[in-house]
């Protein structure tokens, strides 16, 4: 079976070198010398001005949002991973969606302004599949509004605007270290920010609120990541820019073979870095789509419908009795969600993978 995504992992002999020092300062957890190295690397490598890691993506995007002291409704897309829509839930807060750019996959700042009441708070947007958002026009939009910008940058590990990491933009950015992800820690993630205060306050909050041993100053949590995760991460700094190099090898051959087949369109990229985290292609209709998944999977070929179905059609938004596709417009992000597929991407993927996997999809579409 080619699976969609493959972990890579670290020469096992580096990761011993790591655990040897763990064992020997026999400190696992709460700030310890790996974590604290693995934020300093972080910054230097992503450019930004402060990192906080934490024990996984989704907890990154609760702790933006509760750090934020954010009320009532955070607009957001409904074409993401789970997680976006759910971390706004969990924080007691209303998802209300907008609907995103065909052509990016990104929220559409047009249709984010269309929905916004007296209780928005803040947005809450998605580089999908690392594609950077109309940042511009988003952050005038959350000035005039005098809203929060806070970014799922799950995806967009490493990717650059015009030179600059487009973790910077927004009030804060969330990272994932999942162990799929470009850049992983096995389970983990990040909160990004230009803002020493702000940093300070979720460094509180990453740890129940503890600021001493005898005060505890606000309601925080245990969102800390520990030494053998922060490991992994260290390990894998080494491998970054010849792995990026190998997916942008895949992606371009992928996008070389399917590029001459009219019934097969690719996601418009808007960055000057990309990390090629994905291979995300779109179909004429959901019928092909879902056929061309199929045949893949007979061939032992595992592709994914990512992202589908959209996050405002799960079943506990069904249970309120609306159809929030038709409440708030969803067109384009339905005609993507019905469409998208993707396909395996990873560094050790041979290209002869790719001209197989492209062959089949090629086959079916001339049937």
């Amino acid at each position: 079976m080619i699976n969609v995504i493959k972990s890579e992992l670290p020469d096992i002999k580096l990761y011993f070198k790591y655990l040897k020092k763990i064992w020997k300062n026999n400190w696992v957890t709460n700030n310890g010398e790996f974590l604290q190295l693995l934020e300093k690397k972080l910054e230097t490598h992503l450019k930004v001005k402060h990192v906080l890691a934490v024990t996984n993506g989704t907890l990154a995007i609760q702790l933006a949002l509760r750090a934020l002291d954010l009320r009532g409704e955070v607009i957001t897309t409904p074409y993401t991973f789970a997680a976006t829509t759910n971390s706004i839930i969990w924080e007691g807060l209303t998802p209300v969606f907008a609907d995103i750019d065909r052509a990016t996959f990104n929220l559409d700042p047009r249709s984010v302004e269309r929905q916004i009441t007296k209780k928005t708070s803040a947005i809450l947007a998605v580089h999908v599949y690392g594609n950077s958002c109309d940042n511009t026009e988003l952050r005038k939009i959350a000035d005039k509004y005098n809203l929060k910008l806070i970014y799922d940058a799950a995806h967009a590990f490493g990717v650059e605007l015009n030179g600059r990491s487009i973790l910077g933009f927004g009030d804060l950015s969330a990272l994932s270290f999942h162990a799929t992800k470009t850049f992983h820690t096995v389970e983990g993630g990040a909160i990004v920010s230009n803002d020493t205060k702000l940093h300070e306050k979720m460094v509180l909050l990453r740890d129940f609120g503890i600021q001493s041993e005898e005060k505890i100053v606000l309601p925080g949590i245990n969102a800390k990541m520990n030494e053998f995760q922060a490991a992994m991460g260290l390990c894998n700094f080494d491998g970054l820019e010849k792995n990026r190099a190998k997916r942008k090898l895949i992606y371009e051959k992928y996008k070389n073979l399917l590029g001459v087949n009219n019934a097969i369109n690719f996601q418009k990229l808007t960055v000057s870095k990309y990390n090629y985290s994905y291979m995300p292609v779109y179909f004429v209709n959901k019928k092909i789509r879902d056929g061309v998944f199929n045949t893949l999977l007979n061939h032992g070929v595992k592709a994914r419908k990512y992202f589908y179905p959209l996050t405002c059609d799960f079943e506990f938004f069904k249970t309120r009795g609306e159809n929030l596709v038709q409440k708030y417009k969803l067109e384009n992000a339905k005609f993507i969600s019905d469409r998208i597929l993707c396909l395996p991407i990873y560094p050790s993927l041979e290209l002869q993978d790719v001209e197989k996997i492209s062959k089949i999809i090629h086959d079916f579409l001339s049937q």
